[in-house]
C-alpha cells in the first residue's frame, strides 16, 4: 500500500467523526524484515534532514503526540526518532501539573519547553492534555487558577490554542500534531499483555482501567479538539494505530514531508569567510 502524508490529515474547518476514521489501514510493509528496512530508511533521512535543519537554523518543528493510553506514542517516538542526533531533538513529557504550574496559565508550563530555531521539539502529550484529560477530571479544572465566571472555557481554550499556534508559525516554528487512533478492543488487548508480560507490568495500573471508563467521553472530546484546532498551518493527524508498525512508518512519513517542505540549506561561505579558512588551513599546513 502507498499512501501520503494527506491521507491522514484534518482538513481546517472539517467535523471530525472518529468513528469514520479507521484505527487499521493495509499495512505499507509486506513483513517484518520490510518494516525494518522501511523503518531504517526513513530514519536514515530523518537523520540527514535534521542535520540540515540543524544547520540551516531557520526553522524549529514542533511534534506533537495525544493518544487514549497503550496507543504506542513512546514507541513510535522512540523508533522514528532513533537515528536524530540528540544535539538537536528534545522530548518533554507532561502529566499532572504541579503545584506551581496550577498557579499560572494553562499554556505556560509548556510553552517554556517549546523548540529552539534549528531543533526538533517533541511533546508526549502536550498543552491539548488542557482540553482533553481536564474534561474527563472536573477536579483538575476546580484547581487551576481560573475565573470562576467562564462559562466558554473549552471554546475559549480552543481559541488560546490556536492563537498560539499561529504565533508560533509566523515566528518559524513549524508545528506537526499527531493523535494515534487506537480501538478499545486493540487497548484491551494491550492491556492484557502488559499483565501477561512481567516486563510490562511497570506500565500498567489500576488508573488505566479507570481512564478507560471514559473512552466514550474521550472520544467526544477528542473529535471536537481535533474539529476546533487543525488548521492549515498547525495541522492534525489521525494515524491508525492498531497496527503499531505501520503507525510508526506513517508517522515517519508525515515528518520526512514536513521537513522536505521547508526551504532549508546548509549556510553559505562568504568570500571572508573563505579567506580565514585558507589562512587556517595554512597554518595548520606550515
Amino acid at each position: 500500500m502507498k499512501f501520503s502524508s494527506k491521507d491522514f490529515r484534518v482538513k481546517e474547518g472539517d467535523e471530525v467523526d472518529l468513528g469514520k476514521w479507521p484505527t487499521k489501514v493495509e499495512p505499507v510493509y509486506k513483513s517484518k524484515e520490510h518494516y525494518q528496512k522501511l523503518l531504517e530508511e526513513h530514519v536514515a533521512q530523518l537523520s540527514s534532514l535534521q542535520e540540515l535543519h540543524y544547520a540551516s537554523d531557520r526553522y524549529a518543528v514542533l511534534l506533537s503526540f495525544q493518544a487514549m493510553d497503550a496507543a504506542g506514542k513512546d514507541g513510535a517516538i522512540k523508533h522514528v526518532m532513533s537515528g536524530v542526533n540528540p544535539q538537536g531533538c528534545q522530548v518533554f513529557s507532561f502529566k499532572h501539573p504541579s503545584p506551581a504550574e496550577l498557579q499560572h496559565d494553562f499554556l505556560w508550563r509548556t510553552t517554556r519547553d517549546l523548540p529552539e530555531s534549528g531543533r526538533i521539539g517533541i511533546f508526549n502529550r502536550s498543552y491539548y492534555e488542557e482540553v482533553l484529560i481536564v474534561r474527563g477530571h472536573p477536579e483538575i479544572l476546580h484547581s487551576e487558577a481560573i475565573p470562576d465566571d467562564n462559562k466558554a472555557i473549552w471554546h475559549d481554550r480552543y481559541r488560546s490554542i490556536a492563537d498560539l499556534e499561529r504565533h508560533l508559525h509566523v515566528n518559524g516554528t513549524r508545528i506537526v500534531k499527531i493523535y494515534l487512533h487506537l480501538s478499545k478492543e486493540e487497548q484491551r488487548k494491550r492491556f492484557l499483555a502488559r499483565i501477561d508480560e512481567p516486563e510490562k507490568n511497570w506500565k500498567f495500573s489500576l488508573a488505566d482501567i479507570a481512564e478507560r471508563k471514559f473512552w466514550k467521553h474521550y472520544m467526544k472530546a477528542y473529535e471536537e479538539c481535533l474539529s476546533a484546532t487543525s488548521t492549515r498551518n498547525a495541522p492534525w493527524y489521525v494515524v491508525p494505530a492498531d497496527d503499531k508498525e505501520n503507525a510508526r512508518l506513517i508517522v515517519s512519513q508525515i515528518i520526512l514531508d514536513t521537513l522536505k517542505g521547508l526551504q532549508m540549506s546548509y549556510p553559505k561561505t562568504t568570500d571572508e569567510r573563505r579567506q580565514e579558512l585558507l589562512e587556517i588551513r595554512k597554518q595548520l599546513t606550515n
